[in-house]
């Protein structure tokens, strides 16, 4: 049981370290998650509007015009720029979100 335990704590921490290295984590919340479901849908919307600081409706509404793109959503709101600019700038620095958001 004890090396069962300690061998998950390995791959945690080897996918939670890949995941930043790609980019896919943003502070400790994972912002490239598949949404299956409807909690996710609702994580995802918290994700938005507790990063950016703005409303769930506000987030609900950058998510719709970002076509669900959650980086070009979370640019939009934290940039106050339109879903064209915000997907311009991720594309400049190749999706590097804290990038485009000049952190």
């Amino acid at each position: 049981m004890k090396a069962g335990t300690a061998q998950k704590m390995v791959m945690n921490m080897l996918s939670t370290a890949a995941m930043v290295r790609l980019g896919r984590a943003y502070e400790n919340l994972m912002i490239d998650l598949a949404v299956t479901n409807e909690k996710l849908r609702a994580r995802r919307l918290r994700i938005l509007a507790g990063e950016s600081g703005k409303s769930v409706s506000e987030a609900e509404q950058a998510l719709r015009l970002a076509g669900h793109g959650m980086r070009v959503a979370l640019v939009m709101l934290k940039q106050g720029v339109g879903a064209g600019k915000a997907k311009r700038l991720l594309a400049r620095v190749h999706g590097d979100l804290r990038e485009a958001l000049g952190e």
